[in-house]
């Protein structure tokens, strides 16, 4: 792809290195900047910047957030006792979606992955085990994706907290083989959390 100015060039580079965007896409997306205001242009990388640099990870389980405390773990509506356990913050969303929770959520950052190098270590698991740990927790429901790397991670979880008194659950399968949990419905989704299931069912199916 030839261009005629160095700075449009860096530009698309630059959107190319998203997720999914092409160079022609990202092409398309620099020259819609270029026909906007230069205000809305510069409103607009304002705001990029200022949520690289202000954003934050919640004290209280690791969702991203304006503030050191999320707003869901602050919702004194909310119920400290029972905790989701997610993989990233798009699960979170998917999950607030469905307007079925009414708990609060652990964060992990991701899930094991040896093919990736991503190890336990790597996961923001030993916060989870503390909390456990404090007896003030009654459930962890493990609502990670239904894949093999996210069943690796919820066995290496129940092997971690079998010894508590805590309640391990997972979401019902009625979330397919594989989904993610971003992509599912949010009536299915719904479901599998209202009708989730003791985890050690799960481990003689």
């Amino acid at each position: 792809m030839n261009f005629s100015s160095k700075l449009i060039e860096d530009a698309v580079n630059e959107f190319a290195r998203l997720p999914g965007v092409g160079k022609r896409t990202a092409l398309r997306l620099v020259l819609y900047l270029l026909q906007q205001d230069e205000q809305q242009v510069e409103s607009f990388g304002e705001a990029i910047i200022k949520m690289r640099k202000e954003i934050k990870h919640c004290n209280g389980c690791n969702n991203i957030s304006d503030y050191e405390i999320c707003e869901i773990c602050s919702n004194p509506t909310r119920s400290s006792e029972t905790v989701c356990v997610v993989e990233d913050i798009r699960d979170v969303m998917a999950i607030e979606a469905t307007l079925q929770y009414k708990g609060v959520y652990h964060v992990l950052g991701g899930i094991i992955s040896p093919m990736n190098g991503i190890g336990p270590d790597d996961l923001n698991i030993a916060p989870l085990i503390n909390k456990v740990d404090s007896g003030k927790i009654i459930e962890v429901i493990l609502a990670l994706t239904t894949s093999l790397e996210g069943d690796t991670t919820n066995f290496y979880l129940y092997k971690k907290l079998q010894e508590s008194k805590v309640k391990l659950t997972t979401i019902a399968r009625g979330v397919s083989i594989g989904d993610e949990l971003e992509y599912v419905d949010d009536i299915t989704l719904g479901r599998s959390i209202v009708n989730r299931t003791p985890y050690e069912t799960v481990l003689k199916q």
